[in-house]
């Protein structure tokens, strides 16, 4: 689907979000922390930034699609925990449905304002504060909009817990989610995750794209919108790919080093011996994290 971006100027969205770098092209990319579909989307989104981020800038935008779901209906539960098992069984991205019956989410919104109190210490901790959040709820099932959960999330990604809590209550922070509120209303996205692809020319319409697709698929879209066959970059050593991340699944190993999981996990556990990684499992497949100095 094709759209302008010229109704977003009507306001300036970089009072309260962080700006872009400068590439050619610009990806909106919406989401929500608790959708098991942005979660399996990760392996892709590694592999495109590894191999193509020279051409692009992602700006994620929370889409607050969960933030006001009716929690406390044992039937929303029992629907939110099927499609989370599904979602995991059908991606290789682990995402643990009994949460839902164990330790609930009581406040999504919580949750989405957490992430933008994270951003104002910079883009790079929001993401990984991001990612941080979604590995504690999808694998270790805590409960995101518990404070001290996310005080925790805050430390472990070196955010300055003091500041990141002085922020949550912020009217910054607030109006941060609902400068993303007004992007997804004003774009149209009705489901996530949604991309958004822009090129450097504001009149030029830009190419939104819904839900989980081949690689491949992002790639054509990148190709169209830069009118030229972009070079692909190629991946780190495994070893500097964990050094990066910190923490990963085999099923983005796989993804992102074009092999299968069984040879992925081959060539983990061999950095396992060296001491390098630890396994971290999972109800869904296998997650590493990085130990090594």
């Amino acid at each position: 689907m094709k759209l302008k971006r010229e109704n977003l100027l009507s306001y300036d969205p970089a009072e309260f979000c962080h700006g872009m770098d400068k590439k050619p092209i610009e990806i909106y990319m919406f989401v929500d922390p608790l959708c098991p579909e942005c979660w399996a989307l990760e392996p892709i989104l590694k592999k495109l930034h590894i191999e193509y981020g020279k051409y692009f800038s992602i700006r994620h935008v929370l889409s607050g699609r969960l933030a006001t779901l009716n929690m406390g209906r044992k039937k929303r539960y029992e629907t939110i925990a099927e499609l989370w098992e599904k979602t995991a069984s059908r991606t290789g991205m682990s995402c643990d449905g009994s949460l839902w019956f164990e330790n609930p989410v009581s406040s999504p919104y919580l949750a989405s304002i957490a992430i933008k109190s994270a951003e104002l210490q910079g883009k790079k901790k929001g993401i990984r504060f991001l990612r941080k959040l979604q590995e504690v709820l999808f694998l270790e099932k805590q409960n995101v909009s518990n404070f001290d959960v996310l005080k925790g999330c805050a430390r472990s990604v070196g955010l300055d817990v003091e500041e990141f809590v002085t922020d949550i209550h912020s009217e910054t922070a607030a109006k941060a989610f609902q400068c993303d509120l007004k992007i997804t209303n004003e774009m149209d996205v009705q489901e996530i995750p949604t991309l958004v692809f822009f090129n450097s020319n504001v009149e030029e319409e830009g190419i939104k794209i819904t839900g989980l697709y081949p690689y491949e698929v992002y790639v054509q879209i990148l190709e169209e919108m830069l009118q030229e066959k972009p070079e692909p970059t190629q991946p780190p050593g495994l070893e500097n790919f964990l050094k990066q991340y910190k923490m990963v699944a085999s099923k983005e190993v796989s993804v992102v080093y074009d092999i299968s999981v069984a040879q992925a996990e081959k060539e983990l556990k061999k950095l396992m011996l060296k001491q390098k990684v630890e396994q971290v499992p999972a109800k869904y497949g296998m997650f590493w994290r990085f130990i090594g100095g």
